[in-house]
């Protein structure tokens, strides 16, 4: 066993990683999952601000497990491993519209970096325009890096501050298995605290235990081996290190493998579940969305990751896109099969100038 997790700190642990969701995120989708959504960040956080109530958008309501596994499960890696570190005090507000933007940006093109790998295992060839537009957004990063973009250093904190966002997924799963409702309106329908999709791809779940365990897993190996999509493409551009990249590719040929096995592949451009072919926009929210996750320093999986570490701006970043869903779908933000909503384009447009005014004017102070 001890070797075993050793190996994952190698070089080949984020292939190992990848690998792993690229089998158990088509397995998801088999068991119940959305269409070619076995694992998205994005997407499921978007469920979860649904079900609280941040938004009213009946088709994705739904506490995702996997979202809560993934956090508990990099918390009991980095515990394990001595690697809890509670920290904080980086620009918190700057991460907390960071995080926003990046989630608008994913609605956008129906996913974050995540799912766009996923569905192009599943043969969504319209995925391919949303990792382009994730390649020039993390580009566009790169250039603000070099050219001093710092959010600044974060310091210790109490200890009490990194238990935050587990207690937080603890809370959900409780919200989750018990169901606590205030009643109904005077139409019959259900009036909170938790809500839950009945149509859509809100009421599509795998089993809660299998769903939750799968995040468990995922959560444990990417702490130990440092997975992020983001990651992967910004230190193969900038430091030449392909070490992460290995593990966005064994997602891909992993999820083709899964996926032709389980009857799933589905090659083309057209009838892609929970997908649109708006090429521009597809581009554009994933500019948006792949410059904001490399602002912050991280694919929206690292950002659950770090706050599983005790890392409390990981933790402001969550609830900032917890916050851009909730203002997506209530705003007409978000896009559906059918194009983008009606303010989508907008939003990229905006999204373009705040991030690059953030990417210009973002320095670590000095003395």
């Amino acid at each position: 066993m001890s070797a075993v997790l050793r190996f994952l700190t190698s070089r080949w642990g984020p292939a190992i990683t990848g690998a792993v969701v690229g089998v158990l995120a088509p397995v998801l989708v088999y068991l119940g999952n959305p269409g070619n959504m076995g694992l998205c960040v994005a997407c499921f956080t978007r469920d979860i601000a649904g079900a609280l109530g941040l938004h009213q958008a009946a088709a994705v309501q739904y506490i995702r497990p996997e979202i809560i596994g993934l956090l508990l499960g990099a918390f009991a890696a980095a515990w394990l491993f001595r690697e809890f570190r509670p920290r904080t005090g980086s620009a918190p507000l700057v991460r907390f519209f960071l995080g926003m933007f990046a989630m608008l940006g994913a609605l956008v093109f129906l996913g974050c970096p995540w799912r766009a790998f996923l569905r192009l295992g599943g043969g969504d060839w319209s995925a391919l325009f949303g990792i382009l537009g994730l390649i020039v957004g993390i580009v566009v990063g790169i250039l603000f890096l070099r050219k001093g973009f710092s959010l600044g250093r974060n310091r210790t904190g109490p200890k009490a501050l990194g238990f935050v966002m587990p207690v937080m997924m603890l809370a959900l799963l409780a919200l989750l298995v018990f169901q606590p409702m205030f009643g109904r309106d005077a139409d019959g329908n259900p009036a909170g605290p938790i809500f839950q999709s009945v149509t859509g791809p809100g009421s599509q779940y795998a089993p809660l235990l299998i769903a939750l365990g799968v995040g468990l897993l995922i959560g444990f190996l990417a702490q130990r081996s440092r997975f992020c999509t983001v990651g992967a493409i910004r230190d193969s551009i900038l430091l030449r290190d392909y070490r992460l990249l290995w593990g966005v590719v064994a997602v891909v040929i992993a999820a083709v493998i899964t996926n032709a096995l389980l009857g799933q592949f589905n090659p083309g451009f057209e009838g892609q579940p929970v997908a649109h072919n708006h090429i521009l926009w597809n581009i554009g929210g994933m500019v948006v969305a792949g410059l904001a996750f490399t602002l912050a320093g991280g694919c929206p999986g690292r950002q659950l990751f770090l706050a599983g570490e005790g890392d409390a701006d990981a933790g402001v970043f969550i609830l900032g896109m917890l916050v851009g869903a909730g203002v997506a779908h209530t705003y007409s933000m978000a896009s559906s099969p059918a194009g983008p909503g009606a303010f989508g384009p907008a939003v990229v447009i905006t999204g373009l100038i705040v991030l690059t005014v953030i990417g210009l004017t973002m320095r670590e102070p000095r003395g």
